[in-house]
């Protein structure tokens, strides 16, 4: 088990290293691009399948201790560690990057986005991998700064190279709002760090902030909030979301949404909940405000956007609706309850898997039309495809109806525990204020609903082809093979909650009590 989580850890990091290096000529295949991109697919197949073993392997018993630990001193004078672990919130997170990164990969090996050389892109894709894979996995402050800063660079170039119009502006504009955000994160981290005399998470954890003075818990929250709120993103701080994911590639798109907004919910679930709970405290009704501004703007947003004559392009107003979506995780964490947090997680494994899709969806709808502006799209008849490619028509509905969170599916549990949350958050903190954030909340996914209803009919709906207009391509193999692993999880996670709940609960249940239990 120690191993399989350092080879998931620091395998992507070989497998970038083998890309950038000439291909031995018995795999050079037709193509040395095509050798490239198979390469990539191989790598992330392992890592996949290393996590799947892991996951088979986690003693579900005990979802709440920490498992296949490895603990290395790395820096002794600062007493940083090389400390990694695997827990019932953390190991849900690992295999949904595993799995969306494989299937970016797979993607990729038969529609490469326009760009550079197939090498740098496989490679950039491997560190990203390896990034937010470490992101979940460490358990010293330093080493979390280190893996969490570690993903900009390569989404940056996947963005300012391999994107569409607009890319140059959009990957400035990314990695300038982290990174900032980084810079004042950094520092709420040292200052933990240095007050309590360790680096490290699992230690901190217990000690439930019991080794913190009240004002240095509320200045490490306020500075480690902000940087996790950019990387969130939550309003205010979204502003370089539209435009990055209306700029990246498919599967920049796909990561960007599945995989890297989860790093920052997963820092205040894993580091501000149980180090700094007097702090969280005191922050917590203005996070849960923020969290259900955001849930009303992204809602709005969206709504703008799709109204005929526009102009609204189809990727942005996915961006926009994953500012509401990562709302209601942020409002279930605000709550600093049980439900509300294990609501949280689930939410971030449904968008992971439902925006994913999504993502795929209108990237496939892109290429075939040209373009994701929605006016276009819809036209004097729609582009109706229903009528023109059924089965791309039939999962772009279901992916919509599973955003939007209609009970079965994935996203329906997590916006609903969120909202059970805020009716009765934890001690100490405003009944009244969160039942009111609970109604906001609520009154989103009424929002949330109508714009997504109103995508679907625009896009999916209209009249037949016309007469010598070219046709399109319904679903291709390689897009079923990519897309039905995120249908299935959609429906499993929604049919079934019980089996991601059974693993986070206890966990959850433990860190909220400082590790006491």
């Amino acid at each position: 088990m120690q191993f399989l989580l350092v080879l998931i850890v620091a395998g992507p990091l070989v497998g970038a290293a083998a890309a950038l290096l000439p291909a031995p000529p018995g795999l050079k295949g037709k193509s040395p691009d095509q050798a490239v991109l198979r390469h990539g697919v191989t790598v992330t197949g392992v890592i996949l399948l290393a996590a799947i073993v892991l996951a088979l392997g986690f003693d579900h018993d005990h979802p709440s201790t920490m498992q296949a630990t490895t603990d290395i001193s790395w820096i002794k004078a600062l007493d940083v560690r090389i400390h990694l672990g695997v827990d019932g919130i953390s190991l849900p997170l690992l295999v949904l990057t595993a799995l969306l990164t494989f299937l970016c990969a797979l993607y990729s090996y038969f529609k490469m986005p326009a760009g550079p050389s197939p090498k740098g892109f496989v490679a950039l894709l491997l560190v990203l991998e390896s990034g937010t894979l470490a992101t979940f996995a460490v358990l010293d402050l330093v080493l979390f700064f280190l893996a969490f800063e570690m993903v900009l660079v390569p989404m940056y170039f996947l963005i300012a190279r391999w994107g569409g119009v607009g890319r140059q502006a959009a990957a400035w504009k990314f990695i300038l709002y982290t990174l900032l955000g980084s810079v004042v994160m950094l520092l709420g981290l040292l200052l933990v760090g240095v007050k309590a005399g360790t680096f490290d998470m699992l230690a901190l954890a217990a000690d439930n902030g019991r080794g913190l003075t009240t004002s240095v818990q509320v200045i490490a929250v306020l500075a480690i909030g902000l940087g996790l709120a950019v990387k969130t993103p939550m309003w205010p701080l979204h502003s370089w979301l539209p435009d990055a994911h209306t700029a990246a590639p498919t599967v920049g798109s796909v990561l960007l949404a599945g995989v890297l907004l989860k790093m920052g919910t997963y820092g205040f679930v894993r580091i501000v909940l149980p180090i700094a709970p007097d702090g969280m405290r005191t922050f917590a009704p203005y996070l849960a405000a923020f969290a259900v501004a955001g849930i009303i703007y992204g809602s709005l947003a969206c709504l703008a956007l799709v109204r005929p004559g526009s102009k609204g392009d189809l990727k942005r107003l996915i961006a926009y609706s994953s500012v509401g979506h990562m709302g209601f995780v942020l409002l279930g964490i605000a709550t600093m309850t049980p439900t509300g947090v294990n609501g949280a997680l689930f939410a971030n494994i449904a968008h992971g898997l439902v925006t994913g899709l999504l993502f795929f969806l209108v990237g496939a709808v892109k290429d075939r039309y040209g373009t994701a502006d929605l006016d276009t799209l819809a036209g004097a008849t729609g582009a109706a495809l229903y009528g023109r490619a059924p089965r791309l028509g039939a999962l772009l509905a279901f992916a919509a109806v599973a955003s939007l969170g209609l009970p079965g599916l994935a996203g329906f549990w997590g916006e609903m525990l969120a909202l059970f949350g805020a009716f009765e958050p934890a001690a100490g903190l405003s009944r009244p204020a969160f039942l009111t954030f609970m109604a906001i909340g609520a009154f989103g996914t009424l929002l949330t609903a109508a714009y997504l209803l109103l995508v679907v009919r625009r896009v999916c709906m209209g009249g037949p082809r016309p007469v010598g207009e070219t046709a399109i391509a319904d679903v291709q193999g390689y897009e079923f093979a990519a897309w039905t692993p995120l249908v299935a999880l959609t429906v499993l996670a929604g049919l079934w909650p019980a089996v991601l709940l059974g693993l986070t609960d206890p966990a959850v249940q433990q860190l909220l009590a400082g590790g006491t239990q």
